[in-house]
């Protein structure tokens, strides 16, 4: 080897070296009591035994004289935080947990590990287990492997299962969602952001989904709050047109038959709790459970975070879900529920809708809510103000930064938030999993709802109804929209469904809406 080579490769390991040795070291004072000599080094937090104390290829007995410095266990504690217990001072012990040898073994809190007599504890973090003893070049290159993410992968399972192939599960789902949305375009504004938070908040040791870590904060600042949701409420407003709705107003009936799977599926949440053990539903985690029938994101995300805090991750990931996957859901429902011929049904054209029209729509729909129903005022308010914006014409840069550039910046990060709560330790869980089911079962239900109630209608109607439209009046506006228009071309490429689809799909946003505001009206 050149000179030059040898110079660099060892510039190179001397900063391998100095990095890794770098320490800092405080007092613990809740790992240690003293009496008298005694001093005890207890547990003050259940934790899991990772690692254990060998000299020499032996265990440590009662008798055993123990250094400064020496260590006697590595352990993490339920937020994932490992934690170096090594000894302050030499001294002699005198107790010893017969559980300390046993890796991976829980260690409940208040436990004690040893009795040394005159000694104290120093508790370390792990960069300065890293450090102690003397530095090698093994050394070095032992931390390195056990600092990556493949390390904890393989080691941390042993721990937990959903801290080994439970993530590696969960990155799996990220890695479909993204594939769902670039591949088959299934509302790629949704899947791919929250494709890539599911991925980044089940890497290991990058705590990216841990209190400090930016997908966290995002999470907090804007869903937990319920932020997001009615920023995303007024841009919806300011996109979609109420024109057809107006223009047809029998089809608000469209959008509050879709509604039947909301209530249908607070009974199944209330009969789950009821009957399935290690489900623990309230009737307040029951109604926001139940507003994911409505197919409605931000308003699941905002009655969740009033009702049911605790359950507010997992409904936002039911809710999104299933809005994104409209377009595989809804089709095999709708062809099951009608006929061929039905699915041909010509509508005749929407009347002309005025501008006045459209103007004074939001504005009453605003006060009668607020004074009928003042919970649903904040969802209500935000959705009529972005789309009184669009229609009075006299505000266009508000309404173009509320239909584009403010919805796409809170899309993105509504994803990533949603995304981070498919964590393998806080998703894959029996209530996690019920609740998805359950939000199926919703969904299925809101959109069979809407087609049977547009052919109940078609008899009592000369005038006839596509039923296709009516899987419409979930409030996933516009995907359900375009899913009704798409079966119908499919049927017959000259009938064009979405125009008349869009009358039950705005109409089922405000249902939606209204039906969160009954839920915080009772349950509240």
């Amino acid at each position: 080897m050149r000179p030059v080579n040898l110079i660099i490769m060892r510039l190179i390991s001397l900063l391998f070296i100095t990095f890794f040795s770098l320490a800092s070291t405080v007092n613990a004072q809740e790992y240690s009591t003293t009496s008298g000599d005694i001093v005890t080094v207890t547990i003050p937090s259940d934790v899991t035994l990772l690692n254990v104390s060998i000299r020499n290829g032996a265990e440590f007995k009662i008798g055993d004289k123990i250094s400064e410095g020496d260590f006697i266990a590595l352990i993490v504690d339920k937020s994932h935080n490992k934690i170096t217990v090594t000894s302050g001072v030499a001294g002699e012990i005198t107790y010893i947990n017969k559980d300390l040898y046993k890796k991976f073994t829980p260690i409940p809190a208040g436990a004690t590990l040893l009795k040394i007599e005159k000694q104290n504890i120093i508790v370390q973090s792990t960069e300065i287990e890293k450090g102690a003893g003397e530095l090698s070049l093994i050394r070095v290159f032992k931390n390195l492997v056990e600092s990556t993410g493949l390390y904890a992968l393989v080691f941390n399972n042993a721990i937990n299962w959903t801290e080994g192939v439970g993530r590696v599960l969960m990155i799996g789902v990220g890695l479909l969602l993204i594939y769902l949305g670039i591949s088959k375009q299934f509302e790629p504004l949704l899947l791919i952001p929250i494709g890539m938070g599911a991925i980044l908040c089940n890497i290991p040791l990058a705590f990216i989904n841990d209190e400090g870590g930016i997908i966290r904060y995002v999470y907090d600042a804007g869903i937990k709050t319920g932020i997001f949701p009615l920023i995303i409420f007024m841009g919806v407003g300011a996109m979609t047109d109420f024109g057809p709705l107006l223009a047809n107003p029998r089809t608000t009936l469209l959008g509050a038959a879709a509604q039947f799977g909301i209530f249908s599926t607070l009974i199944g949440a209330i009969l789950l709790a009821k009957y399935i053990p290690g489900i623990n539903f309230s009737l307040k985690d029951a109604s926001s459970i139940a507003i994911i029938g409505g197919a409605d994101g931000p308003t699941s995300i905002f009655l969740a975070s009033k009702l049911s805090p605790r359950l507010l991750g997992s409904i936002a990931v039911a809710a999104y879900s299933y809005m994104a996957l409209v377009p595989i859901i809804q089709p095999p429902i709708m062809k099951l529920l009608t006929t061929k011929s039905e699915r041909k049904i010509k509508m005749s054209q929407l009347r002309y809708v005025s501008q006045r029209e459209k103007i004074i729509f939001p504005i009453v729909v605003i006060i009668l809510c607020a004074l009928l129903l003042p919970s649903a005022a904040p969802l209500i308010g935000f959705l009529m103000f972005g789309n009184l914006m669009r229609e009075s014409g006299v505000v266009k840069r508000l309404s173009d930064t509320t239909q584009n550039a403010l919805i796409n910046i809170v899309t993105i990060f509504l994803g990533l938030g949603v995304g981070s709560k498919l964590s393998a330790d806080k998703f894959l869980n029996l209530e996690t999993l019920g609740i998805i089911v359950l939000g199926l079962f919703a969904f299925s239900f809101g959109t069979a709802s809407g087609v049977i109630m547009a052919k109940v209608m078609n008899f009592f109607s000369t005038n006839k109804i596509n039923p296709l439209i009516g899987s419409a009046g979930v409030s996933a506006v516009p995907m359900a929209a375009r899913v009704s228009n798409k079966v119908g071309l499919d049927e017959d490429p000259h009938n064009f469904l979405l125009m008349h689809a869009m009358g039950p799909n705005v109409a089922g946003v405000i249902g939606s809406a209204v039906a969160a505001g009954v839920l915080l009206a009772v349950f509240l």
